[in-house]
């Protein structure tokens, strides 16, 4: 993507998804991979009896909150996950405020997604192999009430 005189100082081009950044509340954590930040919205069909056309008419209805995957590496001594989750006592559980961004090449934030009252709903810890020689990686799944995306 060029202009006419050959130079490629004006194009636009899509952000890398492999600079990010994950806060939980007021602590900054690594992570290997972020997924399921999505939202979606159910349908609800309706048609009245009288009406001229036979079939139904499409409204939106509840908005539904997918769960957000994360996964990182396992270190020693490192039981973040676990003690977040033990904490789960008869709706009793900490929700907290998830921020993940997109960042550029200086680092500074381009596009943020912020989740709301998050907490954790699953927990898998890594596969052991002895014959394999990857990281030991382990996952946590957390349901939230809302995400709002925020473009700098």
């Amino acid at each position: 993507m060029a202009d006419a005189d050959g130079s490629a100082q004006s194009a636009v081009w899509p952000l890398p998804k492999f600079y990010f950044q994950v806060k939980w509340d007021d602590k900054e954590l690594a992570f290997q991979e972020v997924s399921g930040l999505e939202t979606e919205t159910q349908e609800i069909e309706y048609r009245h009896g009288n009406s001229p056309v036979f079939s139904t008419i499409k409204m939106p209805g509840i908005a539904k909150q997918g769960r957000v995957t994360m996964k990182k590496g396992v270190f020693k001594s490192d039981n973040s996950f676990w003690d977040w989750y033990s904490q789960i006592k008869l709706n009793t559980i900490k929700r907290i405020p998830v921020t993940i961004s997109l960042l550029d090449e200086s680092g500074a934030p381009t596009m943020v997604w912020k989740l709301k009252n998050a907490w954790p709903a699953k927990i898998s810890g890594t596969d052991l192999k002895s014959d394999g020689n990857e990281a030991a990686i382990e996952t946590i799944e957390i349901v939230h009430e809302g995400i709002t995306i925020e473009n700098s």
